[in-house]
């Protein structure tokens, strides 16, 4: 199943695009639920922040007294972080469970405030950032959340910058327009990249590739480049380097495919590692009508089932040579 994750600062309108997919038939995970419901009274949780930041993070009724506890963590990154080590965990288990319960074939999103700052995002087969320009974000808070301009932009700076976030996301929605316009946009998204790239990774097939024209070097290929590595990296233990080579490596024109090769130890290990790159939206490739083989001993070839990003991955053993002859070209 497909696993995207959501995310975008404070009053982007990450909540309406979670209704949104919701709506279009999305299997949503709120990560900010779930960290609600393991602060409760009685879970573990809530007794260990009680011990770390003191029964003065309590209301009488023995539950967390949510405002206390920001005031205590708000500025001090140092206690901000100590609580996301007690409640990250737990939420992280609790989608999982959410995640392992769904029915096969869903497509899984998974609302993260702070998927960024937590380092997430390469867990995710699809990422999809919510933005907004901080001005309009800042308005919304005013009017819609009661907080004074400077609170809102205290909130808005103690977050990741649009930047940061923005180099994350295999999608970016600006949503500073009307509900609908964003809503057109998320329901292309899902129509046109997420559904497709659904049914390629249940069949276990690439992303179908028509002929693709040479272009002029377009310098988010390193960006997108570095996304993937990341995801690859974390795959599989045997996974000893990901390299971004071929023609988009470079400066200059290329068909706009990224070409890496992940290198692993042994032959053995091949059918162990392309199983596993399968399953993180990278099958193999050989037979598909549209991409090349590779049949050289102590190497394999796996395409990206996202039609949105074409991906070529030269999984080899090491020893066996990197990438083939004309590997990014076609």
């Amino acid at each position: 199943m497909l696993r995207v994750g959501l995310t975008g600062g404070i009053a982007a309108g990450k909540s309406l695009a979670a209704s949104e997919l919701g709506r279009l038939g999305a299997a949503v995970i709120d990560a900010d639920a779930l960290a609600r419901e393991v602060v409760e009274p009685g879970e573990p949780a809530l007794a260990e922040i009680t011990r770390a930041f003191g029964t003065e993070v309590l209301l009488p009724t023995g539950a967390l007294d949510r405002p206390a506890l920001g005031s205590r963590i708000f500025g001090d990154p140092a206690a901000r972080e100590r609580l996301n080590a007690i409640v990250h965990p737990r939420v992280r288990e609790r989608a999982a469970a959410l995640v392992a319960g769904a029915p096969r074939g869903s497509i899984i999103v998974e609302d993260i405030p702070l998927l960024v700052e937590t380092g997430q995002g390469p867990r995710f087969h699809f990422v999809l950032v919510i933005d907004a320009p901080e001005e309009l974000r800042v308005r919304r808070m005013v009017d819609t959340r009661g907080m004074t301009e400077g609170a809102a932009r205290e909130r808005i700076a103690a977050q990741a910058s649009p930047s940061e976030r923005n180099r994350e996301a295999d999608v970016v929605i600006d949503n500073a327009g009307t509900p609908d316009s964003a809503g057109e946009a998320i329901h292309s998204m899902w129509r046109d990249r997420l559904v497709p790239y659904n049914g390629n990774l249940l069949a276990g097939r690439p992303a179908f590739r028509g002929a693709l024209e040479v272009v002029p070097h377009d310098v988010r290929w390193a960006e997108s480049a570095a996304r993937i590595r990341a995801r690859l990296l974390r795959v599989d233990e045997r996974i000893l380097r990901v390299d971004h080579t071929g023609p988009t490596s470079e400066p200059g024109s290329a068909a706009d495919i990224l070409d890496f090769v992940v290198e692993i130890e042994a032959d053995a290990d091949l059918p162990a590692v392309s199983a596993a790159l399968l399953a993180a939206g990278y099958p193999a490739a050989a037979g598909a009508p549209d991409t090349s083989t590779d049949t050289t001993p102590g190497r394999m070839l796996h395409a990206n089932a996202d039609p949105g990003r074409h991906v070529d991955l030269h999984l080899v053993a090491r020893g066996s040579g990197g990438l083939p002859a004309g590997a990014g070209g076609r």
